[in-house]
């Protein structure tokens, strides 16, 4: 955990979670909390034993975004900067991201959601993009991955007037999963996390980094698949698991990497 126990982390059958744990500050993101966050990414980056990555937030609410008094006294916004770094961890990064989702979710906290793989939300969680309310622009790729995810014309709608919305709605544009009866969604985050943390943490993250690349010719797509796939077919978690049907027997966790 952080100095501060404002970023709670525990690890778990190879699941690193992080929970935001400013409940009196509706989770508000200060650079210290983005630090941790980013440092445990990074780890599970090169950590065989950390698998999976959960993220939520103490007290009923997921984030109300930036601390505003700590981003005035201390703006942290260039190049270098903590928030920058968390950004670009967190768009960057294989490892697989889940996020659980309840109250309130302002601002990065919902812009960052577009950078998990899997998003559970409490239906009765509110998202919203306040930026333009305040006379800036969108942050975290959202002017890219909202325009992708929703189209342009509702990505407009959320940028442009910046009123919040509800989980029904970000289900259906796509940035949520699932919407959660009350109090499931770290429970159904948790369940998705440990089948993750089960499969090959190799063929994962070669999944995950296919589906980020940018968009190509499909032919260049294809012959990259099969560069991979032919490298992995020779390793030992394929062979085990195939071995395994064929010998109708159970999979040794173990032979997976």
């Amino acid at each position: 955990m952080n100095k501060n126990n404002e970023t709670l982390i525990s690890r778990k059958r190879g699941i690193g979670t992080i929970t935001l744990n400013r409940p009196e500050k509706k989770n508000a993101l200060t650079r210290d909390m983005y630090a941790a966050i980013s440092d445990l990414i990074r780890q599970a980056d090169t950590d065989p034993e950390l698998r999976v990555i959960v993220i939520t937030g103490a007290g009923g609410d997921f984030t109300a975004g930036n601390d505003l008094n700590d981003f005035l006294d201390n703006p942290d916004t260039g190049s270098d900067s903590a928030t920058a770094d968390f950004l670009l961890t967190l768009a960057e990064t294989t490892v697989p991201i889940v996020a659980a989702v309840e109250g309130l979710a302002i601002g990065v906290g919902t812009t960052l959601l577009a950078h998990c793989d899997f998003v559970y939300a409490d239906a009765a969680a509110k998202f919203s993009l306040p930026f333009i309310n305040l006379a800036l622009v969108p942050e975290a790729g959202s002017s890219q991955t909202l325009v992708q995810m929703a189209g342009y014309h509702k990505a407009a709608e959320l940028l442009m007037l910046g009123e919040a919305f509800d989980a029904t709605s970000a289900e259906a544009m796509g940035l949520v999963n699932k919407v959660c009866a009350p109090g499931e969604a770290l429970n159904q985050a948790m369940a998705t996390a440990e089948r993750l943390a089960a499969k090959s943490r190799t063929a994962l993250r070669h999944t995950k980094a296919l589906m980020k690349r940018p968009g190509e010719p499909i032919g260049e797509r294809i012959y990259a698949e099969l560069n991979i796939f032919s490298r992995l077919l020779k390793t030992e978690a394929p062979r085990e698991i195939m071995g395994a049907f064929i010998e109708k027997r159970d999979i040794d966790p173990d032979k997976i990497d």
